[in-house]
């Protein structure tokens, strides 16, 4: 993804997150994902799905049975 579009989903997750916190970074080798972290602490990857000459973009984010006991 290019800086642009980061930039903008980035813009897009903190407001709807409500946290100022959250970046959004592109990721070594790969042109179609970007990895989302919170204060330094990785939350997951949004990926680019690009289909029928449409545009979205998913956040996938893994929650450990650890992290919410």
């Amino acid at each position: 993804m290019d800086r642009i579009i980061i930039s903008k989903i980035q813009n897009h997750m903190r407001q709807s997150l409500g946290s100022k916190s959250i970046k959004v970074e592109g990721r070594e080798n790969k042109i179609d994902s970007a990895d989302v972290t919170n204060n330094g602490e990785f939350l997951g990857v949004v990926f680019e799905d690009k289909e029928d000459g449409e545009i979205c973009y998913h956040f996938n984010m893994t929650i450990l049975d650890i992290d919410i006991e």
